[in-house]
């Protein structure tokens, strides 16, 4: 069985790479010639990695495990205004700031699994209810309005450095952010296979009455999950007032949807147990492609949500048919 699983994983992600590079052909077809230049796949790069890449990593781990986040726009703006704050009216250090805003979606994640866990609400319900609280919660921190904060080195997360684009150089090549989002994914890629963990979050997802039967806790792990996913709801938030250089509680509008459509496209399942990190990731890498080039030709907004609905009903219809088959 974990070879079939294994073999599984690996052709969908031989197929996202593929379907990619249909993708790709395309646009370097249609688009202008600057679509396949370097400065565009950086471009490309610091639209995905920093806030909707981050993001995604929590994203997967939650429905891996079988639940669901519909909250994680509301958060990002949420650690924006809270940042913002911190720098403005307390006067803290951009470390302190920092810290403040990623235990704050840590703190948002904790009231999620908690209600999940311990008053048994289905996610979909608990993520609904505080997607609008922590929107509201935003909007009252700020008093419905953006948030100016002092310049700091915050400021410069999700900017291209500045340099040559020599071998020495490489760390240039990118902003921290998106390097920030490959050592993150990176690490928590490892936690999945590598640690009992991971192996609890994917063996809850799959049955999780079978999970319990075998001992393992259920609702710690459901509760753990949805913790790490709000620290990195916290670093996307930051990541996002790197982006604006300000608190703004409308911001990350509809983040959520392009989050789990990534990983759905990626190859996780609704109905949990099965996904990866770097699936996610090239799910968000082809919606980016897609909305770059649509972009670049000069088509309506409409025409990218078009396709992306289209690509994204196809990867549940794949998906169904997969769990048909085992």
């Amino acid at each position: 069985m974990k070879n079939i699983l294994k073999n599984s994983s690996l052709t969908n992600l031989l197929g996202l790479v593929i379907a990619w590079c249909f993708i790709f052909a395309f646009f370097w077809w249609k688009a202008p010639p600057n679509f396949h230049s370097l400065d565009n796949f950086q471009t490309m790069a610091r639209q995905v990695m920093p806030i909707v890449g981050i993001a995604t990593l929590g994203m997967t781990c939650i429905i891996i495990c079988g639940g669901i986040d519909l909250s994680v726009g509301s958060v990002v703006a949420f650690v924006t205004v809270v940042i913002a704050r911190l720098l403005l009216q307390f006067h803290v250090s951009p470390w302190v700031a920092l810290l403040g805003g990623v235990v704050g979606g840590g703190l948002w994640g904790f009231v999620n699994g908690f209600i999940i866990t311990r008053l048994k609400v289905v996610p979909f319900i608990v993520t609904l209810g505080t997607y609008l609280f922590v929107r509201g919660a935003a909007k009252g921190l700020a008093n419905s309005r953006t948030i100016d904060s002092p310049s700091s080195w915050l400021n410069d997360l999700t900017s291209q450095p500045k340099g040559n684009h020599a071998w020495y150089a490489f760390w240039n090549l990118f902003p921290t952010g998106v390097w920030v989002t490959i050592v993150g994914a990176v690490l928590v890629a490892w936690m999945l296979k590598r640690t009992r963990f991971g192996r609890h979050i994917v063996a809850v997802g799959s049955n999780e009455q079978a999970a319990r039967l075998c001992g393992v806790p259920v609702e710690r792990v459901k509760l753990a999950v949805y913790v790490l996913a709000g620290l990195f709801m916290g670093l996307a938030g930051l990541m996002q007032y790197s982006r604006l250089t300000l608190g703004d509680p409308t911001a990350a509008d509809g983040l959520e949807l392009k989050v789990i459509a990534a990983v759905v496209i990626g190859g996780a399942s609704l109905n949990g147990g099965q996904g990866s990190i770097l699936g996610s990731l090239l799910g968000a890498w082809i919606m980016t492609t897609i909305s770059t080039g649509c972009s670049q030709m000069g088509l309506d907004n409409w025409v990218e949500q078009m396709i992306t609905g289209a690509i994204i009903v196809m990867a549940v219809a794949v998906d169904k048919l997969r769990l048909r088959r085992e």
